[in-house]
C-alpha cells in the first residue's frame, strides 16, 4: 500500500510554483519548504549584495521566509512566488540598510557594461600579468565607492538586473514600478558606474 509519505515528496518536488504555494496555504511544510530550497540561494546572493556581509544576508533570508511563511495567506498568484518572496526580501533589507548603514559591494565581473566596446576595458580585465592585478583591485574599489553614491533604488536596479538576472518586468513586480522606470533606472546607474570605469582607464 502507498503511504501519504511517499505520494508527498516526488509531487511536491514536480509541482510548478503556484501548487507549491497554494499547498503551502493549506498547511503542507513540505511544499513551503520545496519553495525556500528553490529559492533560498538566489535571495540570499541577492540579500550579499546588497549588504556585502555573509552573516546579515544568512540572517535577512532567514528572517525573509519566516515572514513568507507568516503572510502566506496574502499570496494571490498574480505574479510569481519568488518575485512576492523577493518583494518582501528587498524591503526588509532596505528597511535593514537605512537603519545600520552597511555599505555595499559588487564584483566587476557581475556588471553587464558591454566591456567589449571598450578596449582599454577589455586589455586590463583579459591581460594576465602582475599589474593587472594591481590595477583590478583598484578599479574594483573605485567602482564599489561609485556603487555607493548611487541611490538604494539604482543600486537595487543593478543587482537584481545585472547580478540577478531579472527582466524589467520582473524587476518591476518587485520594486512596485514600471517596466520603463526600471528601464531608465538601470541606464542612469550604469551611466554612473561605466564614467567610473572610463575615468579610471584614462
Amino acid at each position: 500500500m502507498t503511504t501519504p509519505e511517499t505520494l508527498e515528496t516526488p509531487s511536491n518536488e514536480g509541482a510548478d510554483d503556484l501548487t507549491l504555494a497554494r499547498r503551502a496555504q493549506e498547511g503542507d511544510a513540505v511544499a513551503y519548504d520545496t519553495l525556500m530550497r528553490k529559492y533560498q540561494q538566489r535571495i540570499y546572493a541577492t540579500l550579499y549584495n546588497m549588504t556585502s556581509n555573509h552573516e546579515d544576508a544568512n540572517d535577512l533570508t532567514q528572517e525573509t521566509f519566516i515572514k513568507a511563511y507568516q503572510a502566506l495567506k496574502s499570496f494571490k498568484g498574480d505574479a510569481g512566488f519568488y518575485t512576492w518572496v523577493y518583494r518582501i526580501a528587498v524591503n526588509k533589507t532596505l528597511n535593514f540598510l537605512k537603519q545600520r548603514k552597511n555599505k555595499r559591494h559588487m564584483s566587476l565581473n557581475d556588471l553587464d557594461f558591454n566591456v567589449e566596446n571598450n578596449p582599454d576595458l577589455v586589455a586590463l580585465i583579459s591581460e594576465k600579468t602582475p599589474r593587472r592585478d594591481a590595477d583590478l583591485t583598484e578599479l574594483q574599489e573605485k567602482l564599489n565607492e561609485a556603487m555607493q553614491k548611487l541611490s538604494e533604488p539604482h543600486r537595487l536596479v543593478v543587482t537584481l538586473h545585472d547580478i540577478q538576472g531579472l527582466s524589467h518586468e520582473e524587476i518591476g513586480k518587485i520594486m512596485e514600478c514600471n517596466p520603463g522606470t526600471v528601464r531608465s533606472r538601470l541606464f542612469y546607474a550604469r551611466q554612473q558606474l561605466q564614467a567610473t570605469l572610463m575615468n579610471y582607464l584614462k
